[in-house]
């Protein structure tokens, strides 16, 4: 009974489930029996994905979890869901995820006694192009070293497993066994039993009102029947998200998105069919398909030009009331799909079609969903955004679970890290982005691939006017960057392929340039912080592995998570005594600094962190003749003798006070130019103009990268993240195991270190043809998966593909052969000692040892 504070009475409320062609069944659902005023954690959101969280934490034993629904459960996006099921990912650890929720869903009926209504029949991905066969091919690659089961397989046998395909025009397909489609309703009512079996307690219709923090990192969380006192609070609210996230001042950039699917009457020739047929996914046609009893649900993923978002929720707010409701659909906004797929499942032409579902499902900028705790507000975690929430839950709550039992994620999955976005996000950029991303539900997925819609954000470099008609711009965490530049004569633009393409020639042009000259690189992505105060030390101790560099000096550290995986690599330079200068990745900026807040919070230290990312601009100019450009611009002495490696100074260039760092992340002679964000372009064009006669130019991310493979410059979120330890990726260097300071992971480590390693980052070169590695392509050995690479790229100075990879470290020795594969081939491979070009500190050091 709303309004009443205390023991409720058991209720028992009987109706019939509203989804259209759903079960016609009688639905039954308990309100738990007692209000409690404390808990562990609190769910905020009723819907399959937060119920999910709610049964894996209960299953896990953790006392007092609470969820609340504001109406009824599944109410939102879940209800009326497709109910799709598939192993299928383009993306690493996102493949685990729906890997979980598959296995969970398989065995939940006979754990809770409730049904849910799960079918396997399996699912085609359909590709009827030739660069379409070099997609799976590129997927196939990348899952051979997961447990997905999923397969290549030829017309004949899609014929044999979807028989009412029209084939002229199916070249081939990606069969995964197990996929299929689930009742969603059912699902999270079975999750809901399991969850109140292991001791969880849900509550509705509980309406959150007000979320009131607390000094001790807790959360006050009002409701019309009370507030709890919770530990922890989870915002599972689907649509509603921004809603609850604005009552603590963050604007979540999520928004939903009309998506209509069509169900047809009884079609006689899948009645006829002796076994269900698989989920098809037609590429070109950009729909799904699957048989719904003895028809089919067809649903489509409109172009951007076409399909509707329900922006006025964003501005306005989500109606009163809006629960289980629908949109009103629109045949003539999808008949193009329809055609397609009438063409493709002829039967599709004579079937009638029975109801029309036009729902929202909210949608994240780049689709994918925010997962994880939130910077700049304690204890508050997200689980929104979710595109695709039903194959998402069971995963997603099980890494949500593991984490916070654990304190730290099971798994790398930062690209979900609901901290990848800021205040960049804007709601024009949000809108754009996320028509955009529907559109590309089915669009080829290409590596390196890029997208253009909302770009540029307020986020541009001090350089970005005077580059960006130069250059193809990759976009790193709400900023432009350029990845490669134009001279006369290229072939200019953004032309993706599985193959080399036109920035090949280009890339190795720039990569001659820093090897022979000078170039520069606009590196102002970096994530940047200041920390300073009386425990800035104590707490860096805590937080790093490396000890913290002396005052003018800069080092590599690490912070580890508490059992000893590499959760973040930042560059630290100690600027005064107890002020220090912190960069890390652009993609790590938000990542990295909730991870520090929250030591800093729960250590009590007595410091202030300021995010200075947009404040400073960053130049990188490196190669032989790097210190004569700069030489000529300011009075500091640049030489070896007085500006050593890893070494920092306040300098004037050009007349504007800087600082620099003698550091390069392509291996060569460089330095990294910290200047105010004002001065950038004044900086920039006085080093073009005093470099002319040095030949300078520009170089992108692109040679950076293939620059710092030859050198063996490991990279964080390739061959080192939340996945890997640091002995195993070769970081022993930077890991002091014998500095006095306990550092989180310390004794991690040193268990890792006592018991052995199984497997060790490797170094291989590769013999290709006009295709190189990207990372995570699976290895070879004697017809047995032995291991994945990590990160790959030409080597221009070598001329031949390398790549990192992880192996047994029975199979890391140098000469090891092995076979990687890529597009449907085996290339051969070999373990090398690595590097393959020495650094430029390293080769002076061998010179000047050489003539001693």
């Amino acid at each position: 009974p709303v309004g009443f504070k205390g023991l409720f009475d058991s209720v028992m409320l009987l109706w019939v489930c509203p989804q259209p062609n759903r079960f016609n069944s009688v639905c039954i659902m308990h309100m738990t029996s007692l209000w409690k005023d404390a808990a562990e954690t609190v769910i905020i959101g009723g819907g399959c994905v937060g119920v999910s969280l709610a049964y894996h934490l209960a299953k896990a034993g953790q006392k007092d979890v609470v969820l609340l629904e504001k109406s009824e459960l599944t109410a939102g996006s879940t209800w009326h869901a497709a109910g799709l099921t598939t192993y299928y990912h383009p993306g690493i650890n996102l493949k685990k995820v729906h890997y979980h929720s598959i296995k969970l869903y398989e065995s939940l009926e006979a754990e809770t006694g409730q049904a849910v209504g799960f079918h396997q029949p399996g699912s085609i991905r359909i590709a009827s192009t030739p660069v379409r066969v070099d997609e799976l091919k590129y997927q196939m690659a990348r899952t051979h070293w997961h447990p997905t089961p999923q397969w290549l397989i030829t017309p004949e046998k899609i014929k044999e497993l979807f028989p009412l395909l029209n084939m002229d025009k199916v070249l081939a397909g990606l069969y995964n066994p197990g996929d299929g489609h689930i009742d969603p309703y059912s699902l999270t009512m079975a999750l809901a039993a399991g969850a109140r079996m292991y001791g969880a307690q849900i509550y509705n219709p509980a309406l959150v009102s007000g979320l009131t923090p607390t000094s001790d990192g807790k959360w006050d969380v009002q409701t019309p029947h009370g507030t709890i006192r919770a530990n922890r609070i989870v915002n599972a609210t689907g649509f509603w998200a921004r809603e609850v996230g604005q009552q603590i001042g963050f604007d979540h950039p999520t928004i939903p998105v009309h998506h209509q699917y069509v169900v047809t009457a009884t079609v006689p020739e899948v009645k006829a069919l002796k076994a269900e047929l698989p989920v098809i996914r037609d590429l070109e046609g950009s729909y799904y398909l699957r048989q719904e009893r003895d028809g089919l649900l067809f649903g489509p993923y409109e172009k951007e030009e076409k399909m509707v978002l329900q922006d006025s929720w964003v501005r306005d707010g989500v109606p009163p009331g809006f629960g289980k409701e629908l949109f009103e659909s629109d045949l003539d906004r999808i008949m193009h799909h329809v055609e397609m797929a009438m063409e493709m499942v002829p039967v599709l032409k004579n079937a009638d079609i029975i109801n029309i579902v036009s729902g929202p499902i909210t949608y994240t900028p780049d689709l994918l969903p925010m997962v994880g705790p939130h910077q700049g507000a304690r204890n508050y975690w997200t689980a929104i955004g979710f595109g695709y929430g039903v194959i998402h839950a069971g995963g997603i709550g099980k890494f949500l679970s593991d984490w916070i039992v654990t304190g730290e994620p099971p798994y790398d999955l930062i690209e979900c890290d609901p901290n990848r976005y800021g205040k960049w996000t804007t709601v024009p950029y949000l809108c754009a982005k996320a028509r955009e991303s529907y559109g590309f539900n089915n669009v080829v997925g290409y590596p390196k691939e890029e997208r253009f819609a909302g770009r540029p954000t307020n986020r541009t470099s001090g350089v970005y006017e005077l580059l960006k008609g130069k250059a193809s711009m990759g976009f790193h965490a709400g900023w432009e960057q350029p990845h490669w530049f134009y001279k006369p004569g290229d072939n200019a633009g953004y032309k993706p392929s599985f193959r080399r393409t036109n920035w090949f020639g280009p890339v190795g042009r720039e990569c001659k340039l820093v090897m022979e000259k000078v170039g520069v690189v606009d590196l102002t992505p970096f994530g940047k912080f200041m920390v300073k105060g009386k425990d800035s030390h104590k707490l860096l101790d805590r937080l790093f592995a490396n000890t913290m560099p002396k005052v003018g000096l800069t080092n590599i550290s690490h912070m580890l998570t508490p059992t000893g995986r590499v959760y973040a690599e930042v560059t630290i330079t100690q600027l005064t005594p107890g002020e220090f200068l912190l960069i890390t990745g652009s993609g790590s900026e938000l990542h990295d600094l909730r991870w520090m807040e929250e030591e800093v919070a729960e250590g009590a230290y007595d410091v202030d962190i300021s995010n200075v990312t947009e404040d400073i601009g960053v130049l990188g100019v490196a190669g032989p003749k790097a210190r004569d450009v700069l030489q000529k611009l300011t009075q500091e002495d640049m030489s070896d003798a007085s500006f050593k490696f890893l070494h920092c100074k306040p300098i004037q260039l050009g007349g504007i006070n800087l600082r620099a760092i003698r550091i390069s992340y392509t291996g060569e002679l460089g330095w990294e130019l910290y200047i105010p964000h004002k001065d950038m372009a004044a900086v920039y064009q006085a080093i073009m103009a005093a470099g002319e006669d040095e030949g300078i130019d520009n170089f992108g991310t692109y040679a950076m990268s293939s620059l710092r493979l030859e050198k063996g410059f490991r990279g964080w979120g390739a061959e080192m993240n939340c996945d890997t330890n640091p002995l195993e990726a070769g970081l022993d260097y930077f890991i002091k195991l014998n500095k006095h300071a306990d550092f989180i992971g310390k004794a991690a480590l040193q268990e890792i270190k006592a018991k052995g390693l199984k497997r060790k980052l490797s170094y291989i070169t590769m013999e290709t043809d006009d295709v190189d590695p990207e990372g995570n392509e699976t290895i070879w050995l004697n017809g047995k998966v032995v291991g994945n690479t990590t990160s790959g790229a030409y080597s221009y100075t070598t001329q031949q593909s390398l790549a990192f990879a992880y192996l047994p470290v029975e199979l890391c020795s140098v000469g090891q052969k092995v076979e990687v594969e890529m597009l449907g081939r085996k290339y051969p491979a070999m373990v090398v000692q690595e590097p393959l070009v020495l650094t430029e500190p390293t080769r002076t050091r061998l010179q000047k040892k050489s003539k001693a």
